[in-house]
């Protein structure tokens, strides 16, 4: 499990691709490949059985996003006042 502040090494697609064609076509196994690439055999095993059930090489995870865009947060901002009057308006009719 991972720790709270834990970096993760990410890799590229291209060797995911490589890793996923490696086993399957040149019919490498898992330990040879984590061996030699330095890279988990948990984390190989994933990426076959990804591409297996997906037909594609996983790309990156989506994550968080970077910081929100303008537009973004101007549409927040109304949604957001809107609210508030909503609540105001509430708490006037149970007075």
């Amino acid at each position: 499990m991972a720790s709270k502040g834990q970096k993760f090494k990410k890799y590229d697609g291209s060797m995911k691709e490589m890793m996923v064609r490696r086993h399957l076509k040149d019919h490498a196994s898992y330990a040879q490949l984590a061996q030699e690439y330095d890279i988990p055999e948990g984390t190989i095993i994933t990426w076959v059985y990804q591409y297996r059930k997906n037909g594609v090489v996983p790309a990156d995870k989506p994550g968080r996003s970077g910081p929100m865009a303008e537009g973004d947060y101007k549409e927040k901002y109304e949604i957001l006042k809107k609210f508030q009057a909503f609540c105001e308006k509430a708490d006037r009719k149970r007075k």
